[in-house]
């Protein structure tokens, strides 16, 4: 008769105790609330006035999943707040710091760069511009 191996009581215990940690994490990649991750605009969409952005400044416009910096010489740049980790919503900005809540990622507002992990890749540029006192930002041309 073939020897077949056999799960010991051990290995069967281990598994049944690491199931709800596995739970866990999965749970840990959906946005805070449990709901599917958010997107960015598919089309320009109007974030407000121009003067809502101060140089050397970012703001994040949570409804449309964006944040909107001004350097010093006055260019504005956007970026997606989709982080780039585990497509959570990034709803948090101290100073020009965008924090994931999910993961706790950092990205600077002005470079969209990472600047803590667990993210890897930078922020999703987007196309930004003013019209009539007006920002609007969407998809990268």
């Amino acid at each position: 008769m073939p020897s077949r191996s056999s799960a010991s009581r051990r290995t069967v215990l281990r598994g049944a105790a690491a199931a709800p940690v596995a739970g866990l994490g999965l749970a840990a990649c959906a946005a805070p609330d449990g709901s599917p991750a958010a997107a960015t605009p598919t089309a320009p969409v109007d974030l407000g006035k121009e003067s809502e952005v101060a140089k050397g400044g970012a703001k994040l416009y949570r409804d449309h999943n964006v944040v909107v910096s001004r350097d010093e010489d006055g260019t504005l740049k956007a970026y997606s707040t989709i982080c780039t980790h585990a497509g959570c919503p990034i709803n948090k900005l101290q100073g020009t710091t965008l924090i994931c809540p999910c993961h706790g990622s950092e990205f600077d507002a002005v470079t969209g760069k990472v600047v803590q992990a667990p993210a890897t890749e930078p922020l999703a540029a987007l196309a930004v511009k003013t019209a009539n006192g007006r920002i609007v930002a969407g998809p990268a041309d």
